[in-house]
């Protein structure tokens, strides 16, 4: 009974771009007391692995966050197996805006302390009194509204490539620090309309029932985040209030929701929102780079990396021996080292 996958990524990535299979990317979320995380996780593990699923899931305690990828021909078969699950039982799915199938070539389910990491003691507050969940139609509305401040609660590298018109973006790395942030900015403004947003919703689930606690009297969520958001804009004809494109947490790196290009290459300056991992293993920088720094780098955020990737892969696996970069969480697009941010 395999609970894990034991094939190398490398090899998954490779077959996975070389499928031409109808695949649809998918993200759900649910805030719920979940007594033994990890045999939950065991078992959604054995039942998602055998209709092909691939992608990232995070289980605890307080509940479950997934991002997924499945096969066209077997949604209806995953829905009936996540309505089978009472706390799942008719679960919003957010389906991706702009698909090309080859969002996760594995699947992968941890057990974590917290499904969102947010530094709260949720036992302070109560997390299930959360703001007041709105559609697009209600959003565009009430963003309309002079004596409202729309906040963007994901992080620095998400909101630079796209955000809403006219909103908060704070220059924070981690959601943990995007609440303080959030805040300390709105601290004097208690009786206004604050809108939160986020990618699919989640974040503003904790975040909004925080604020609350904190003595704001009007908060509002947008439901669904900007991936419902999008869907709705699209089938019900309204106006498209965001801008850029939508970060996501997978292989895809972002889906377009505007034609507008709000951000720059951080290696030449000119105008381009595509983000990229640097190529160099010991390195792999989450960084935005264009087509021709691309070509002049080999799709490597420095000089430096670009040498190093051009050594034999033994001499490479020498250099980088004890030196653990991790997924660079905390210097997305930061380093000095890149032209465009060492100026700003």
């Amino acid at each position: 009974m395999m609970l894990y996958n034991r094939i190398e990524g490398r090899l998954l990535k490779e077959k996975m771009r070389s499928l031409h299979e109808k695949r649809i990317t998918i993200s759900f979320y649910k805030y719920h007391h979940i007594l033994d995380p990890q045999e939950f996780r065991d078992q959604l593990y054995l039942e998602l692995s055998a209709l092909g699923i691939l992608g990232r899931i995070y289980i605890a305690p307080e509940g479950i966050n997934a991002q997924i990828s499945v096969k066209e021909e077997k949604i209806e078969v995953l829905k009936e197996y996540l309505n089978s699950i009472s706390f799942l039982n008719q679960i919003r799915l957010n389906i991706a805006v702009q698909d090309d199938g080859k969002s996760f070539f594995k699947l992968k389910i941890l057990v974590r302390k917290k499904i969102v990491a947010d530094g709260l003691d949720d036992s302070s507050f109560d997390v299930t009194n959360s703001g007041v969940h709105l559609n697009a139609l209600e959003f565009n509305r009430l963003t309309n509204d002079p004596n409202t401040i729309i906040v963007d609660m994901r992080n620095h590298y998400e909101s630079e490539v796209g955000h809403f018109k006219n909103a908060i973006c704070p220059d924070v790395d981690t959601f943990r620090q995007e609440l303080q942030v959030a805040e300390d900015l709105m601290k004097d403004q208690k009786e206004k309309n604050l809108v939160m947003y986020c990618t699919g919703g989640i974040r503003c689930e904790k975040a909004s029932a925080w604020m609350k606690h904190q003595g704001f009297k009007n908060v509002f969520q947008l439901n669904g985040g900007i991936i419902e958001y999008t869907r709705q804009v699209k089938s019900q004809g309204l106006e498209n209030k965001f801008i850029g494109k939508n970060f996501v947490f997978d292989e895809r790196l972002g889906e377009r929701i505007s034609d507008d290009i709000i951000a720059v290459c951080h290696q030449c300056g000119n105008p381009c929102d595509d983000h990229t991992n640097c190529k160099n293993d010991g390195c792999h920088l989450l960084f935005i780079q264009c087509k021709a720094c691309a070509e002049k780098y080999d799709n490597c955020c420095t000089e430096e990396c670009k040498e190093i990737i051009a050594l034999p892969v033994e001499i490479q696996k020498e250099i980088r021996q004890g030196i653990n970069k991790g997924r660079q969480v905390f210097k997305k697009g930061r380093t000095q080292n890149l032209k465009s941010k060492a100026t700003s």
